[in-house]
């Protein structure tokens, strides 16, 4: 016999009567096919027999009380590790500064607090996690039901049994008999959506509201800085931008006096602040020279120079860097969600979900010809946010 459980033997060690294995599955209603092939009846079982459910197995505490305490003890204290961890986040909202950062092992130089916020909030909610599924595992019921299908309106009957499971599931759960579950498991649901709240009630008014918008409306630019190449930041002269060409441009000095202090009173306005990536992320600029014939906005004419026109590389959509430009068309394309900008009509959004053009930096010539900004940008860059008048 082989492994489906077909009888291998030959006709004369059928005929012979042979013994035959026992093969568990095999059930009597096989059919042969050693001797070609078998027309079906074309008929269904009519019901499959019910294979019922194996013997229910107890669990240790569901015999031993002592095992039951220290299954409690153990939920417990995953709740408190939880309760923890969400303090620890609060604490470090309000305690640790936001440019602090720290070396560690294998990761480098992190930002502490953003470091802190991880490991707290990963804390918090494996706490509440495994504290759920020990809770489930050791103390609430097991036992296997089956439930045969029924109407989809339920009775008046039928719904007042539901209370009565329901209720009669919170006191075989033990969560009434056991009030340390009852408070540990509360407090930790209930603390948890603290951080999450804190992120727009912290955000609403106060000093870090106000920095917050700051930094959203203001990048590195300055008047008189010059234009430079990202990634080489070599100085662009207006005679070194073809038509057709495009640049990405960086203020000078970007890489200089990263995340400085600022001292007793004093209040940074240009991103003195922050680190390199961060002024990059905000501070990138496409450059692109056409003729001036073809623009269509007197403002995109004017805020350049000669035809050489520069925009924020970051989308007004979700903040992805605008990487692709048509020259024919003079269209600026965001890969991520296909926002289409128009650079002759003052990069007017005319595809995609974007709802703002990209702002425009303007721009002239120094002494020696080279690029600079004329003066920071007029309005923030990137996506909008809630409080911004445009």
């Amino acid at each position: 016999m082989n492994d489906n459980g077909s009888d291998t033997r030959s006709p004369a060690e059928r005929a012979q009567g042979s013994p035959r294995p026992d093969n568990p599955h095999v059930t009597g209603h096989e059919v042969s096919i050693d001797q070609g092939h078998v027309a079906g009846t074309g008929e269904l079982v009519a019901r499959f027999e019910n294979p019922g459910l194996p013997p229910h197995r107890l669990r240790h505490a569901d015999v031993d009380e002592k095992a039951a305490k220290r299954a409690e003890i153990q939920v417990t204290v995953l709740f408190v590790i939880s309760i923890v961890g969400t303090i620890g986040f609060l604490v470090t909202y309000f305690v640790v500064p936001m440019n602090t950062f720290v070396w560690i092992p294998f990761f480098a130089n992190l930002n502490l607090a953003h470091t802190l916020f991880g490991l707290f909030l990963a804390i918090s909610l494996l706490g509440i996690g495994f504290g759920a599924v020990h809770w489930a595992k050791t103390l609430m019921p097991d036992a296997e039901s089956v439930e045969e299908r029924h109407p989809v309106v339920s009775s008046q009957e039928d719904r007042q049994g539901l209370v009565d499971t329901l209720s009669a599931g919170a006191g075989s759960s033990q969560i009434t008999r056991r009030p340390a579950l009852k408070i540990a498991g509360g407090t930790a649901l209930g603390i948890f959506s603290l951080p999450l709240l804190m992120q727009v009630v912290g955000g609403l008014g106060g000093g870090n509201y106000h920095k917050a918008t700051d930094q959203l409306r203001h990048t590195f630019w300055q008047k008189g800085m010059r234009l430079v190449t990202d990634p080489e930041l070599r100085p662009i002269k207006a005679t070194d931008v073809t038509l057709g060409s495009v640049f990405h441009v960086l203020p000078e000095g970007i890489d200089k006096n990263i995340n400085q202090e600022p001292q007793p009173g004093q209040e940074f306005t240009h991103d003195e602040d922050l680190d390199l990536m961060q002024r990059k992320a905000k501070a990138a600029v496409l450059l692109m020279r056409l003729e001036p014939s073809t623009f269509v906005s007197d403002k995109a004419r004017d805020w350049g120079y000669y035809g050489i026109v520069a925009y924020s590389k970051i989308c007004t959509h979700a903040g992805c860097p605008v990487g692709l430009y048509e020259q024919q068309t003079h269209h600026l394309l965001c890969p991520c969600h296909q926002s289409t900008f128009d650079v002759t009509r003052d990069c007017l959004v005319i595809f995609g979900p974007a709802k703002r053009p990209l702002p425009q930096l303007k721009i002239t010539v120094d002494q020696e010809g080279y690029l600079i900004a004329d003066q920071p940008f007029d309005e923030p860059v990137g996506p909008s946010f809630w409080s911004r008048e445009r």
